[in-house]
């Protein structure tokens, strides 16, 4: 009878044990959103769970996913990859050049998987596309690379387009990476510039106001992103199309955008994600380049400030909001 009992009980802590050691394999992510909330994650953050579930994961059984939204606050950002380290999380992913640069200095061992918007070679953060080294990998957007072919399409779309202002961070790159676009289509460039901790979008708007632009870039960024609304409303009210980085603003109500297929992107983080889980290591990794870009087109915007999207150019959107 006590050889019975005592079968029972080691058959019965073995079983514990061994569910235990079954939870203690469910892998966790961390993922340091670059904008939206809990209630309204955003398309790239719904992409990349999109990913993972045709790779076959449920979030709650054999994953956890541990999210992190800025909301209204993008310097929020950095400070979620200590938070997600202190959690040690078995992989980090980011698309926010801020945490992306703080992931690297914190740690050298936790993989991270980026989807860059910047040149992570030329920012230091790989050694190279083919062999990005160290503990960080993933995919790169090329959204500044495309700032010549998008100027390019924009004129394309609006013929009459002459004084453009762009709207970004003071000290952002990114009116140097349109200059030379401009001048090969002579269009002058208008920088209308905003803090990077407290934006005064109105005062940006009386200067575009100000400077007769006829056309408005708002520049993607982590600071400028949650004005999104503001920014278009803005727009639509005095009749200037706007050109974006990011196919999300058009939807949103911008007019046109130019960028690589951002939601494919995602979901193929969701890859690397599990290629890492899977014993794959980051620095033998390449870092992927897109290969589709698209061109997206807000018909509705179009009518409600008076422009006609000529038709050869409406012919190569591959998405149109009507």
């Amino acid at each position: 009878m006590i050889s019975k009992i005592v079968f029972w009980f080691l058959f019965l802590t073995n079983v514990s044990l061994l569910n235990a050691e079954q939870q203690a394999r469910i892998p966790r992510v961390g993922y340091a959103a670059s904008g939206g909330s809990i209630n309204n994650p955003g398309v790239f953050v719904e992409s990349f769970r999109r990913g993972i579930r045709d790779l076959g994961y449920i979030e709650g059984e054999n994953i956890h996913v541990e999210y992190r939204y800025p909301g209204t606050d993008p310097d929020r950002v950095s400070g979620f990859v200590e938070e997600l380290i202190k959690l040690n999380v078995d992989v980090l992913v980011s698309s926010s050049a801020g945490a992306i640069v703080e992931a690297k200095k914190a740690t050298k061992t936790i993989p991270i998987v980026m989807v860059a918007s910047f040149d992570p070679v030329e920012k230091g953060i790989i050694d190279s596309y083919a062999r990005p080294g160290g503990n960080i990998t993933g995919l790169a957007r090329l959204t500044h690379e495309l700032s010549g072919k998008r100027l390019e399409l924009f004129k394309e779309a609006v013929p009459s387009l002459s004084h453009l202002g762009i709207i970004a961070v003071r000290g952002s790159p990114s009116f140097r990476d349109y200059e030379t676009a401009a001048r090969v289509l002579k269009i002058s460039l208008e920088s209308i510039e905003v803090n990077s901790s407290k934006p005064d979008l109105d005062g940006a708007f009386r200067a575009a106001v100000r400077a007769r632009v006829n056309g408005l870039m708002p520049v993607a960024s982590r600071t400028l992103n949650p004005f999104t609304k503001q920014i278009l409303q803005f727009a639509i009210k005095n009749r200037l199309p706007t050109m974006h980085e990011v196919g999300a603003r058009v939807n949103a109500g911008g007019l046109i955008s130019y960028s690589a297929d951002d939601p494919a992107l995602f979901r193929r983080a969701a890859v690397y994600v599990d290629k890492i889980l899977r014993g794959a290591n980051p620095s033998e990794m390449p870092v992927e380049q897109p290969t589709k870009f698209e061109i997206v087109i807000n018909l509705k915007t179009a009518k409600q400030i008076g422009v006609t999207i000529p038709p050869n150019v409406l012919a190569r959107a591959d998405k149109v909001v009507r």
